[in-house]
């Protein structure tokens, strides 16, 4: 006797999610069994993610175009090697030693077409053998990938603001070019003292460069600024560059007026003069006070404005006398800029560079204090690898924040618990918790590899909506792919 199914038994390929509950309990306890198993695991399941979006804007031509390879040939070729180091910073490892960690890692050795990776030492020699070629040609390719992005995610912005500021690398060996200078939480230790520059809007880094590790002087900050036109996107038609007190001299402010830039650098050496009956409160519940005033410093070509606030000081208690002079009474913050804004309005303006500090300290963390090599040039050029790794991490997220706002079904709302909400603005650390480090199974069935993720993960769902996301996004005819039937490729203006 046969009885009819009311209802179907197949197994679908949908997520369920977390809101079902599973048949069973699982018991795990101090006698529970354990045995081996014969698939091939990996912890980096959201790797996928990232080979398609590699694939996606053809990130092996950019670097065949702009890469100058070393003198040193590897087996891997210099593709292979560079993306392996590019694949260690962008998992989180920042220590060339920790290859020995996914030298088994059956997604890396995939994308490889490998068994296992070579040894950490292979990886070690290549990226000793490169030098200050190899960095420039790293900063060429950033800013091919920056246009890339941008015309992927149809970014246009009208003003950009760029952050400019130096920070610390402590040394604790003999490197070339370590000086002993600024180093306020090693002090009296050398160190290097790199330059970088952030774009507000999109919080990736526009240019870095390696340098000494003595005090940015006028010239090679003037430098830094003309470098900066050629590295900005298409469609940016005014620029707002700040910076701090260490920016602050004639050559850096002819730079900015020279590219057609708008500036506001922190003052610490000019004494400007201000009318005394010239300050003024914005609102009358605020204390302090603004002023502005056009000034010429020794040295300088041409007077330019400055801006200043001055806060009252509160009376000490230790100290009944009052202050002899009216500037005691007060602190002052004065800045020079080419704004014509009020004094309060461009010392606002000024107060949102802040937010560069925490993103200095987040490229820290992702190597940026990582000396492989006791050669200057050496540094050089793994520090432009980490950038750039730091780079495609923000671009990363970016098209994942994208892929929300292009679903499907635009009319129904998305989760606010969704783990791309607002994954933008976040640290690389919570883009691996999110993105990357999801578990998954290399299987091998219908005689090709196939990669699936647990149905119990609440990641899940949002990671295979993203993998769609970016298939629809391969199938379409971008500018930058190459015809290789005719072997005209087109040109991103």
């Amino acid at each position: 006797m046969v009885k009819q199914q009311v209802f179907s038994t197949a197994k679908t390929h949908d997520c369920k999610g977390v809101s079902e509950a599973s048949g069973r309990a699982n018991k795990i306890n101090a006698s529970t069994a354990y045995d081996t198993c014969r698939e091939q695991l990996t912890p980096f399941g959201g790797l996928l993610a990232l080979i398609k979006f590699l694939d996606l804007i053809q990130f092996k031509q950019l670097v065949d175009e702009h890469y100058r390879p070393p003198r040193r040939r590897p087996l891997l070729g210099d593709w292979g090697m560079l993306a392996g180091v590019l694949m260690l910073l962008f998992i989180g490892f920042n220590r060339l030693w920790h290859f020995t960690y996914v030298r088994l890692d059956s997604l890396l050795c995939g994308f490889f077409h490998l068994q296992r990776l070579p040894a950490a030492s292979t990886y070690w020699r290549y990226v000793d053998s490169l030098g200050i070629n190899q960095a420039n040609s790293l900063v060429n390719l950033m800013s091919g990938l920056r246009r890339r992005i941008w015309q992927l995610c149809e970014l246009r912005f009208h003003r950009l603001h760029i952050n400019l500021d130096t920070t610390v690398e402590t040394l604790y060996g003999h490197q070339q070019g370590g000086r002993k200078g600024h180093n306020p939480s090693h002090r009296g230790k050398k160190g290097y003292r790199p330059v970088l520059a952030f774009i507000e809007q999109t919080r990736e880094c526009l240019l870095g460069r390696l340098r000494k590790g003595e005090t940015l002087s006028g010239a090679e900050a003037a430098a830094f600024i003309h470098k900066l036109k050629r590295q900005l996107p298409a469609g940016a038609q005014r620029v707002l560059l700040r910076g701090d007190g260490e920016f602050l001299s004639w050559d850096s402010v002819a730079a900015a007026i020279h590219e057609g830039f708008d500036f506001i650098f922190g003052n610490k050496v000019c004494q400007p003069v201000f009318d005394p009956g010239r300050w003024y409160r914005p609102r009358k519940c605020s204390a302090a006070e603004y002023n502005s005033c056009w000034y010429q410093p020794m040295g300088w070509s041409r007077p330019c404005r400055f801006v200043a606030m001055r806060i009252p000081k509160e009376p000490s208690a230790k100290n009944a006398q009052q202050p002899l002079f009216d500037e005691d009474r007060f602190t002052y913050r004065v800045f020079c800029t080419n704004l014509k804004t009020s004094a309060h309005q461009a010392i606002g303006i000024y107060d949102r560079r802040a937010d560069v500090e925490n993103l200095i300290g987040e490229v820290k963390r992702e190597g940026l204090d990582a000396i492989p090599s006791a050669k200057f040039n050496t540094n050089a050029a793994f520090f432009q690898l980490v950038l750039l790794a730091y780079n495609i991490w923000r671009y990363f997220k970016l098209v994942a924040q994208h892929s929300l706002e292009a679903e499907d079904k635009p009319a129904r709302p998305v989760a606010a618990t969704s783990p791309l909400r607002g994954l933008q603005t976040h640290t690389n650390r919570i883009g691996r918790l999110r993105l990357l480090l999801i578990a998954a199974k290399v299987v091998f069935s219908s005689n090709r590899n196939q990669l699936r993720y647990s149905i119990h993960d609440a990641r899940t769902p949002t990671m295979i909506g993203f993998l769609r996301f970016l298939d629809r996004l391969r199938a379409r005819p971008w500018p930058w792919r190459a015809n290789r039937e005719t072997g005209d490729q087109l040109v991103v203006a």
